[in-house]
C-alpha cells in the first residue's frame, strides 16, 4: 500500500481512501442536477477530490485538519480559494454559499457522521442532493424501513425530507488505515416538497421520545405528549412501538397530538 502524504488521525476518524476506482464511483453518484456547486467534506488527501474536479461544476472542499489543507494547497491548483478551513459542523456554510443550493459529498469520518446528517437536515432548503460513504451499519441505518432494529431516529429523520438510497459496499482493505469494520456508499435525494405538514419542531420532538425508549410501546413512551383526560389513548397507534411506524405515520402522530 503506498504511504500516505498525510499522516491519519485517529481523533479525527481519518481512514484514507485508497483505491482510485472506488473514490471515482463515489464521486459518479452525483447527478449534477439542480445546483451549481459542491461541497466535499473532509477530502483528506484529495482521493475523492481529484474526480470532483474533472467535472463541470464548481467543487469546494472544507477541511478541519491543518496538515490536509497544506497538501491540497501544495498539490491541487484548480482548488485555489476553494478550501475551508474550518469544522463543517460549526460553520455557517449556506451564508458562505450566499444561500445557493449545492451538493455535499464526501468520505465521512466515522466518529461525526451522524451529526453531518442531522447538519444536513438543518440546511436541506439548500442541499437537494447528498452522497458520501458512512461505516456500513449507520449508512443502512439512514436507508433501512420501518419494522427492523436498525429503524431508528436517523432513519425517520433523514427520510422525511430525502430519498434514501444505499449504493454499494466497500471493503476495509481500501484504506489507510483500514478501518475494523465495513464502509456503505449512499445517496439521498431531497424531496420535491421538503417541508412537513405538521408542525416540524413537535414531529421531530415526538420521533426522538418515541425511539428514546424503543422497547416502550408509544402509550408509555410519549405520556407526555397525550391529553391529560386519555382520549387519545385509546387510538391503536398508541399499542405500536416506534419501530413499526413509517415516516407518514409518524407525520399523522405529530398532526394528532398537536
Amino acid at each position: 500500500m503506498k504511504k500516505s502524504p498525510v499522516s491519519p488521525k485517529k481523533h479525527l476518524g481519518q481512514h484514507f481512501l485508497t483505491d482510485f476506482s472506488i473514490a471515482k464511483r463515489i464521486a459518479d453518484t452525483l447527478s449534477l442536477k439542480n445546483y451549481e456547486k459542491i461541497l466535499e467534506i473532509g477530502p483528506g488527501t484529495g482521493v475523492l477530490t481529484q474526480f470532483l474536479l474533472e467535472k463541470e461544476i464548481e467543487t469546494f472542499v472544507i477541511e478541519i485538519d491543518t496538515e490536509s489543507v497544506k497538501y491540497l494547497q501544495e498539490n491541487f491548483s484548480l482548488l485555489e480559494n476553494h478550501i475551508i478551513a474550518e469544522d463543517f459542523l460549526k460553520f455557517d456554510i449556506t451564508t458562505f454559499f450566499s444561500k445557493t443550493p449545492f451538493a455535499i459529498i464526501g468520505n465521512f469520518p466515522y466518529n461525526i457522521s451522524s451529526q453531518i446528517v442531522f447538519k444536513l437536515i438543518e440546511i436541506r432548503a439548500f442541499v437537494p442532493e447528498f452522497a458520501g460513504m458512512f461505516q456500513k451499519e449507520v449508512a443502512e441505518r439512514i436507508c433501512e424501513a420501518p419494522g427492523s432494529k436498525a429503524y431508528g431516529i436517523l432513519s425517520v429523520l433523514t427520510q422525511a425530507f430525502y430519498k434514501a438510497e444505499y449504493l454499494f459496499t466497500v471493503n476495509e482493505n481500501v484504506f489507510n488505515p483500514p478501518p475494523k469494520v465495513k464502509s456503505g456508499v449512499i445517496r439521498l435525494t431531497r424531496k420535491e416538497n421538503y417541508t412537513l405538514p405538521c408542525d416540524e419542531k413537535l414531529f421531530f420532538s415526538i420521533v426522538k421520545t418515541a425511539f428514546g425508549q424503543r422497547r416502550k410501546t408509544l402509550r408509555n413512551s410519549l405520556k407526555s405528549f397525550l391529553d391529560s383526560k386519555g382520549v387519545l389513548k385509546e387510538n391503536v397507534i398508541f399499542d405500536k412501538r416506534p419501530e413499526a411506524l413509517s415516516v407518514e405515520e409518524f407525520i399523522s402522530l405529530t398532526q394528532m397530538l398537536s
